[in-house]
């Protein structure tokens, strides 16, 4: 009798393991409201894991998840407590941006794991599916952890299906995110930024990330053949986040398309993110401007005082006047301060003050001749990496600001490291972005980061964040071989897409006659005209110097281009050869289309099903002169106009580095 009873219990004692470890390897799937993308959780062995389908073909196969804290590892040794789903749908409407409406629909999954020991840690994770991706991130919930949490490493793992072609610029290196992009395949790879596009034979991926706030950025590391992993920015002490008793992780981002258009469509980053947290009167708001900005970087002018001084009351009052000439609102002044010197750019420990006036400069005059001509001045602070004595001076610094009723700021973070110590994209550069932006809010000022955090759009929670820069800009042209012809036809596919970029384009002199010798801008004039399309920032830089505009026919559709859209299409696209971007005017009926190619000539056909059905419109086309391209007579830009409707199509025949710009006038 107890042979029998003993084995009953051994019995039941093998069916509840086996059915446990079965329950706990059970897979938890998500797919998006279309049925395009399915992310897939499983537990297998403790082992929390998870695999993406776009379709029916699988693009990442199964990928290690959790951290690594300093005493106690978040990625292994759990079991599942709790899985809920739900669903949710809304338009929202962007306060400005490249789309007016945006739908926000994704499904959703929250996995509630919990840990095998006596510590019974508790990890969240949630998934959401959307038709153009998926993300998910990590929630380490309050449950009573009095000391600090340090993060050691994200175990995230990213394995894909197969090799693709991979568009990237390197980590960990002294110009930050400013370097060329190169093409490689994944299994080449060794540590890079993110947004990274990806190609393969049935698809194309953007990895990113979402929602970064008092975190560290992430990269992205191989580990072997074709898997990769999430690589946090440390601490200069090695700790890649630091915390107290509970923390949330960003989203983990990938968007998935089948074209590389359908990348630039794509919302998920801003979708991710949650509505404003400032009041309405402190958003930011669109605009166009000049500055005295290229003259110093072709060498016409200096950054510091003396006899080639850019920043002087003469300077800035001819530039007023020229602004308020042309109906331009805005200029911006760099240098105007005290503390710039010819080694200002160098990695040292730089001061600046940020409320004194340099020699031969007198801001408050300034900014009483801009307002009676009706041009507003941007604010601008060069910290040189030196935040500690930014963070002394930064309350009296946009005091001033607000007293004078400047609305808008550029910062610079010129230098490797932060305060010669921290990475910018370090979880320290994160929260002083972050305070930075919100303390701007407190005094009406809306920011452009220069050496910037990567975006993750966070411009939707905090609209007074406009552009950044956070690649390589028009600048290189004038001091650098520059950039080669195919650079902005990568960019719409790779930096752009984490958010608009403070791109400085609009230089008509191209050949850059008053700069240094051998220094030039690789496109044609007619292509920097449709970089204002193409490359999208709510606030748009003339860059070029008034003397190369005044009297320009091309200069027209730079002072009629908006910088605030109601919707964006990308017509046609292939990542380093040429895309055709549209966009509508948010304030009129009138579309805007901006077309450019790389270092090959070629002919492209465009459909005008984007014009409104029936309506007629008048297209104002700026193209290159016959004979010219990047090399022959670049600057020369011919004008021509005809009648089109939504039934028309038009041939573009782009030489070398060449462009389209076009403004579809609506007639009737």
């Amino acid at each position: 009798m107890k042979k029998k009873k003993y084995t009953q219990v051994l019995l039941f004692f093998i069916f509840f393991t086996v059915f446990t470890i079965y329950a706990q390897d059970k897979t938890h799937k998500l797919t998006s409201p279309g049925n395009i993308n399915t992310i897939a959780f499983t537990l297998k062995n403790g082992l929390p894991t998870y695999t993406v389908n776009h379709n029916n073909d699988e693009v990442i196969t199964p990928s290690s998840m959790g951290f690594v804290l300093k005493d106690e590892d978040l990625s292994k040794n759990f079991k599942v407590t709790d899985s809920k789903t739900s669903s949710f749908d809304e338009t929202w409407t962007q306060v400005w941006g490249e789309k007016k409406n945006i739908r926000n629909h994704y499904n959703q999954m929250v996995v509630q794991l919990q840990t095998n020991d006596n510590r019974k840690r508790k990890l969240n994770i949630e998934f959401r599916a959307f038709d153009d991706g998926v993300a998910f991130r990590y929630v380490f919930p309050e449950q009573g952890i009095k000391d600090s949490l340090y993060i050691m490493d994200e175990v995230t793992a990213f394995n894909l299906k197969e090799d693709g072609q991979a568009w990237w610029i390197p980590g960990y290196e002294e110009q930050q995110m400013e370097y060329l992009f190169t093409k490689s395949s994944v299994s080449s790879l060794k540590v890079v930024h993110t947004p990274l596009t990806i190609e393969n034979k049935n698809n194309i991926i953007s990895f990113h990330e979402a929602g970064l706030d008092d975190f560290s950025a992430m990269m992205l590391s191989r580990i072997s053949g074709t898997a990769l992993k999430s690589e946090l920015h440390p601490w200069a002490d090695g700790i890649k986040v630091r915390d107290k008793g509970t923390f949330t992780s960003p989203w983990r981002t990938l968007q998935i398309g089948q074209k590389p258009s359908d990348l630039v469509e794509s919302y998920l980053i801003l979708n991710l993110n949650e509505p404003p947290a400032i009041p309405q009167q402190e958003y930011g708001h669109p605009f166009k401007y000049i500055g005295i900005w290229w003259g110093m970087h072709i060498g016409k002018y200096s950054f510091w005082e003396g006899k080639k001084q850019g920043a002087t009351t003469k300077h800035a009052k001819e530039y007023i006047d020229f602004a308020a000439k042309e109906g331009i609102n805005y200029l911006l002044i760099e240098g105007w301060n005290k503390g710039w010197t010819p080694d200002w750019y160098k990695n040292q420990v730089h001061i600046f003050s940020f409320t004194q006036n340099a020699d031969n400069f007198n801001l408050e005059e300034v900014v009483r001749y801009g307002r009676s001509k009706g041009v507003e001045i941007i604010g601008y602070h060069e910290t040189g990496s030196n935040i500690n004595n930014y963070l002394t001076e930064i309350d009296e610094a946009f005091a001033l600001y607000k007293r004078l009723g400047i609305r808008n700021i550029k910062i610079g973070q010129v230098g490797s490291l932060l305060n010669m110590k921290e990475y910018h994209q370090s979880q320290y550069g994160v929260r002083y972005y972050r305070y930075v932006l919100k303390k701007a809010a407190e005094y009406g000022l809306a920011v452009n980061f220069h050496e910037p955090i990567k975006d993750t759009g966070e411009r939707r929670t905090y609209p007074n964040m406009m552009a950044r820069e956070g690649a390589r800009g028009m600048e290189y042209n004038a001091w650098s071989e520059g950039n080669p012809p195919n650079y902005e036809t990568i960019l719409p596919f790779t930096r752009m897409l984490s958010g608009p970029m403070d791109f400085t384009p609009g230089i008509l002199d191209v050949e850059v006659k008053q700069g240094f010798p051998g220094r030039r801008v690789h496109t044609t004039a007619a292509k920097q005209l449709a970089l204002y399309v193409v490359l999208y920032s709510p606030i748009q830089m003339l860059a070029d110097l008034p003397e190369n505009y005044d009297g320009q026919p091309a200069f027209k559709f730079l002072k009629d281009v908006p910088s605030d859209w109601e919707d964006t299409h990308v017509l046609n696209g292939v990542i380093g050869e040429y895309i055709t971007t549209v966009r509508k005017d948010r304030n009129s009926a009138d579309w805007y289309l901006g077309s450019i190619t790389n270092e090959k000539a070629r002919k492209l056909e465009v459909s005008l099903s984007f014009l409104e059905t029936g309506a007629k419109y008048e297209a104002q086309i700026y193209t290159d002169a016959p004979g010219t391209d990047e090399t022959h007579n670049p600057g020369d830009v011919a004008l021509s106009s005809k009648v089109v409707t939504s039934e028309d199509t038009m041939i573009f025949n782009l030489p070398v580095s060449g462009g389209y710009a076009i403004r579809f006038k609506k007639t009737e």
